[in-house]
């Protein structure tokens, strides 16, 4: 009887679910092809993992018809025709990555790279950094296990940056000649990176491009007190060593200029697949060591030859300070951090000769 009755019971689940799949047989198919979807997207994955990146896109092209409301495989997928150079068709998956998730941070951030540095297109990518900076997430802690409120924060530290540097294209393709628009777009790009940076206290990269942007705009104050932030923090990059450099020059501040530009030079020349900047820096610092010598006059050379004598002795001058061998690479990193022309730029720098719109400056362009 049991027997009976258990039959009986397994006949009436059989003809329930084939009584469902006959009423319902859309959805019955989209389940069966979500799960080959994803076994598709899983060996994606794989070999996204160990590198067989034409495979990589085959898999996830043929998930992606079976399952494509897979956001983070579009997402992968897009990345994977960046390193083809195929950009076009990386946009065209990061849509679809946020067509099916429209909170995906990732993919509207790699969207607005791809579309800024590759394609062009600024104000899609300024689009998609807002789209990042104005939906609402949903704050998740888990004590002492999971907490999404830094990395949320962050993200948008990153979108205000990357916002920033498609202002600055923008002033630098598209504002040619017309002073009024440029001057309207680097304001653009200094908000967002004042933005930036409120979240991203530590980064050099964003505070070097705050400088960089106040220097273009004249404000050689603002500008001199950030390029000496970004030292500090990233002392061992040259950049803003070098552009700190070109400011003081501008400013007459010559031995100040030639501190900085002897920096830059140190630093440049340890870096690899530099030589055409490395060439042009050092031209640079001829022109400053002119200038410098014309400053000082002979006094230059008194320098010098003091500075020959202690090399004889085994002693390094370093920031007004004699070091020994032993000391000198624990001096060089506090001198490189050091910025000696701070003061300058706390105090009032006359302005008579300082042209704020001056087009003679040259610039590295900026971190990016």
């Amino acid at each position: 009887m049991k027997k009976f009755l258990s039959f009986l019971a397994f006949i009436i689940v059989c003809a329930l679910i084939a009584g469902l799949v006959y009423l319902f047989p859309n959805f019955f198919e989209r389940q069966i092809h979500k799960i080959q979807g994803m076994y598709y997207v899983h060996k994606g994955d794989v070999s996204y993992r160990k590198m067989k990146l034409q495979k990589a896109i085959d898999y996830y092209n043929k998930g992606l018809q079976l399952y494509p409301e897979h956001y983070s495989a579009w997402c992968n997928l897009g990345n994977l025709y960046v390193v083809f150079e195929d950009y076009y068709s990386a946009v065209d998956a990061y849509e679809q990555a946020i067509e099916h998730n429209p909170k995906f941070v990732k993919a509207r951030m790699n969207y607005g790279i791809v579309s800024a540095e590759k394609l062009g297109d600024f104000d899609g990518a300024i689009q998609q950094y807002n789209a990042i900076l104005t939906t609402k997430r949903h704050l998740l802690s888990i004590p002492f296990i999971y907490n999404n409120r830094r990395s949320t924060k962050i993200n948008k530290g990153r979108a205000y940056y990357n916002m920033g540097i498609a202002y600055k294209q923008k002033s630098l393709y598209l504002a040619e000649d017309d002073w009024g628009l440029k001057h309207k777009y680097l304001t653009d790009a200094l908000n967002a990176y004042k933005n930036a940076v409120k979240i991203l206290k530590k980064d050099y990269d964003a505070r070097y491009n705050l400088a960089l942007t106040y220097h273009l705009l004249g404000d050689y104050h603002n500008a001199g007190l950030t390029y000496c932030k970004a030292i500090q923090l990233s002392p061992m990059s040259y950049e803003a060593h070098y552009n700190l450099a070109v400011l003081l020059r501008h400013l007459k501040y010559y031995k100040e200029a030639l501190d900085e530009m002897e920096k830059a030079t140190s630093l440049i020349t340890d870096s690899q697949g530099a030589t055409n900047r490395q060439r042009y820096i050092f031209d640079v610092m001829n022109d400053v060591t002119r200038e410098y010598m014309q400053q000082k006059g002979s006094q230059y050379f008194v320098e010098a030859l003091d500075k020959a004598e202690l090399l004889d002795k085994n002693l390094t001058y370093v920031d007004g300070r004699l070091v020994s061998a032993d000391e000198l690479d624990k001096t060089m990193l506090k001198n490189l951090k050091t910025c000696g022309s701070k003061q300058i730029f706390l105090e009032d720098i006359d302005e008579d000769y300082v042209e704020a719109q001056d087009r003679g400056r040259v610039f590295l362009p900026p971190m990016e």
